[in-house]
């Protein structure tokens, strides 16, 4: 037993870390938009099964897609600086037992869609799809931030459905917003990886934007949040979901001086670590405004 447990868990961590359970940072950013939809869709009463449902589902389906990413860029992980000690490029783990890995975590996803209605279980096939795209799209084309948007967003109709059995026109204000959230952030943390992608031969959107970069990342967050003005218009929202969108835009502006530093990976870095903040702030503003 002794002789076995210093390899059991170096496999442990391994596991941990391929499905990035140490960096918590990419579940918030997946896990806020599914609460806006959540609360939304429920009037600041949803269903507590569903909420445990799909917070259970966002810590799945992110340990899924970081699976699924590190399997795909497997070969091209060891040539950028950020990505070059993941378990698949140090050989702490095999692409077999990664690819086990993966097959387990969607049949947890499977088993968490069994209480949602029809409308709901339909709906997370393009989740899972588009889960799985994401990662080899960084091949062919400078877009693959557009494909993450779509991905982290789609909790929102799916919430909804499971909340209302119906996906409103709310619904997909709410989307759109979130869709271009990701894109935003993620361009973000593209910039980190600018040089070693262009080296290692991978495609994203801050390459493709050069030093419009930073300018295309204030356009998308401020389209963002005027789309999530007019949703809140139109719902006739409580005064402190206003709040918490005046919040949202102080932090984004933060971010913005952030990355309007020329060439400093570290700030970008840091501006990507902290964008998760613009999503709680714009959640507790949807609680608060139910309360």
């Amino acid at each position: 037993m002794n002789t076995y447990y210093p390899i059991v868990k170096r496999k442990l961590i391994a596991y941990a870390k391929i499905m990035r359970l140490h960096r918590p940072i990419g579940m918030l950013l997946l896990l806020w938009p599914t609460l806006w939809a959540l609360w939304i869709a429920g009037e600041g009463k949803p269903s507590h099964s569903l909420v445990l449902i799909f917070v259970t589902g966002v810590l799945v389906m992110r340990s899924a897609g970081c699976v699924i990413n590190d399997i795909a860029d497997r070969h091209f992980d060891g040539k950028v600086e950020r990505t070059k000690n993941r378990p698949l490029v140090m050989g702490q783990l095999s692409t077999r037992e990664a690819l086990l890995l993966f097959a387990v975590l969607c049949f947890i996803a499977l088993l968490l869609l069994w209480p949602l209605n029809t409308l709901a279980r339909s709906l997370a096939i393009p989740a899972i799809l588009l889960a799985v795209i994401y990662p080899f799209t960084k091949r062919y084309t400078h877009f693959p931030q557009v494909i993450l948007g779509f991905a982290f967003s789609w909790g929102i109709p799916m919430a909804f459905a499971a909340q209302t059995n119906s996906v409103p026109i709310s619904a997909w204000f709410l989307f759109l917003a979130a869709c271009l959230w990701p894109i935003a952030y993620d361009t973000i943390y593209a910039m980190v990886d600018r040089e070693d992608d262009k080296r290692a031969g991978i495609k994203s959107l801050a390459i493709f934007l050069g030093p419009w970069d930073t300018s295309m990342v204030a356009i998308l967050h401020a389209n963002m949040m005027l789309l999530l003005l007019s949703m809140g218009f139109y719902l006739e929202m409580g005064w402190m979901y206003y709040v918490g969108l005046l919040s949202a835009v102080c932090i984004i502006a933060y971010l913005q001086g952030l990355i309007s530093q020329d060439d400093n990976t570290d700030s970008f870095f840091k501006a990507f670590q902290r964008s998760h903040w613009v999503g709680g702030v714009i959640f507790l503003g949807i609680f608060l405004s139910y309360s």
